[in-house]
């Protein structure tokens, strides 16, 4: 029985990271003549809801002091099955240009149809409506974070 040994190409793998920053995703992955490369960075959520949208950022405090803070705190309520998902592997943008006032906010009466925020992929600026009307209560995503396909975009009730 013989085995055909491929060489990875450190190159390829260095060239693939340099895409992912120079692109801003979170992953991109090749497949060539029975070699697989994916390069990916981790992605850390971030949840905005309308109970904590207005509070203001809570001042530093001693390391001693941030644990029963932290355990005093609610739990973050978790991601609505019926979110809206990104559609694509991009950057979300939840304004019209930067410097622009934010589509909506939590707390807005938003109408089936209105765009929310615009995922960028390859340059293109995509509209992600909203798929009933309702109020937006959860953006999952802040403005120029990168996202995934399928990842949670926002909530509307």
């Amino acid at each position: 029985m013989s085995t055909a040994k491929t060489k990875l190409d450190t190159g390829l793998v260095r060239e693939l990271a340099a895409i992912l920053r120079e692109a801003d995703l979170g992953e991109v992955e090749i497949e060539h003549e029975g070699l697989r490369i994916r390069v990916s960075k981790p992605a850390a959520p971030v949840m905005q809801t309308a109970q904590y949208a207005a509070a203001p950022a809570p001042a530093a405090a001693a390391p001693a002091a941030a644990a029963p803070a932290a355990a005093a705190a609610p739990a973050a309520p978790a991601v609505s099955d019926n979110a809206i998902k990104s559609p694509m592997v991009g950057t979300v943008y939840l304004a019209p240009e930067p410097g622009a006032k934010q589509f909506f906010n939590i707390g807005d009466k938003v109408k089936k149809g209105d765009t929310l925020m615009l995922v960028e992929a390859m340059k293109t600026f995509n509209p992600v409506e909203a798929d009933r009307a309702g109020t937006l209560t959860a953006l999952y995503v802040t403005d120029s974070q990168p996202v995934e396909f399928g990842e949670p975009l926002a909530l509307i009730e």
